[in-house]
């Protein structure tokens, strides 16, 4: 009965892996990519060093680059290997995963424009004021 459960475990994983490998090696080719077409100056034009700005300009940046977490954490960490901020990277990460300004149409007709609008706004001030706690708590330690 454990060789079972064992082997269904083992397979769903399998699988699970096999679909996640083409996705993410998309990405990580998209980000090669993207990193060398831009240039090393760029960031430091858009993200000046200040938490509070950065966290809101990383938190835009999420909102319309909307994606899945794996891919976020593949990103987010590029950013800070190029010197993007912490609280950038994190505001970027946040809101990537939980607002969806693509998506936003799609989710105002299923589930009404009120509470799309509303559960993307409180997305987006959140994941602003996730990344200064973080920022500030990495700071403190």
């Amino acid at each position: 009965m454990i060789h079972l459960q064992i082997q269904k475990a083992a397979d769903q994983t399998y699988n699970s892996i096999k679909r996640s490998i083409l996705p993410l090696l998309s990405v990580l080719l998209a980000i090669a990519l993207f990193m060398t077409a831009i240039p090393k100056d760029f960031y430091n034009k858009i993200f000046t060093g200040n938490d509070y700005l950065d966290s809101i300009t990383g938190a835009l940046f999420g909102s319309i680059a909307a994606g899945n977490p794996v891919n976020s954490y593949v990103i987010g960490g590029e950013l800070l290997e190029q010197g993007v901020g912490l609280a950038a990277v994190t505001a970027f990460i946040l809101s990537w995963v939980t607002v969806g300004i693509l998506q936003m149409p799609a989710e105002m007709l299923m589930l009404g424009k009120k509470f799309a609008l509303l559960r993307n706004l409180f997305s987006f001030i959140s994941a602003i004021i996730i990344a200064l706690l973080v920022t500030s708590f990495v700071s403190f330690l």
